[in-house]
């Protein structure tokens, strides 16, 4: 007989389970770390090295694979789990512990030219109050660099018309009900293309663009597809907003 975890207690609970997933695949994080590269431009430019903190860095994974393209600035993780805190420490020269809530981040009011952002916005229960402390330590004219999965992507309109619970969507931090899939990553929140432009620029920011990005999670007869829809960011996988600070 096979022993089980026990359920979580809560959502700090569920995040320093070790079996939960915190990384995300490397397409995203290679579009994501492009689009921020082209905003910074090289840190032997005018502007000089910038300050990048990745809020809710987890394992580190996705620092790693922007760190190449943004050689020179300073990429610094930010998590508030210990666990994976851990693993993102054997990948990045800094990473630190810090919360969007409570007594905020551990960083100056402007201190930072840029904040990436990625999956993790659809794991908050106050997005509001985060992106206020997001707002808080980016310089004037910052970039922040947002990735969520896509409520509305092309996929999740033909299993909502079949009466399919969407991909990215949970009901349980226990099991996954009603929606393909097997691994529980804890969402509470999920955004279409429309509701996260009107979301970040109704909390101070300026979006400048937004992409799409495929999800490695796709099966793989239909990836072709998947890497086609993002042409339109509306029907991608993943959504990638890049705006500033106001």
């Amino acid at each position: 007989m096979t022993a089980t975890a026990p359920p979580p207690k809560d959502l700090r609970d569920f995040y320093e389970n070790p079996a939960v997933p915190v990384a995300s695949g490397s397409a995203r994080s290679l579009r994501q770390a492009r689009m921020l590269a082209e905003a910074l431009g090289p840190a032997t430019g005018p502007a000089g090295p910038a300050t990048v903190l990745d809020i809710g860095c987890g394992d580190g994974t996705a620092a790693a694979t922007a760190a190449p393209l943004l050689a020179g600035h300073r990429l610094v993780g930010v998590d508030w789990s210990q666990d994976a805190l851990r693993r993102a420490r054997t990948r990045l020269p800094y990473a630190v512990r810090g919360e969007l809530t409570g007594g905020g981040l551990p960083f100056g009011t402007g201190s930072a030219d840029a904040v990436l952002f990625s999956e993790v916005i659809e794991h908050l229960v106050d997005p509001d109050a985060a992106l206020d402390e997001l707002r808080r330590v980016l310089r004037k004219g910052g970039h922040l660099m947002l990735s969520t999965p896509n409520l509305a992507a092309w996929y999740n309109r033909g299993l909502l018309l079949a009466g399919v619970q969407p991909v990215f969507s949970e009901v349980s931090l226990r099991a996954i009900h009603g929606r393909p899939g097997r691994e529980v990553v804890g969402h509470l929140r999920l955004y279409t293309a429309r509701a996260l432009g009107e979301f970040v620029a109704a909390s101070g920011f300026e979006v400048v663009r937004l992409r799409g990005a495929p999800f490695h999670g796709v099966p793989r007869p239909l990836r072709a597809l998947d890497r086609l829809a993002c042409a339109r960011a509306p029907l991608a996988s993943i959504l990638l907003l890049h705006a500033r600070r106001t």
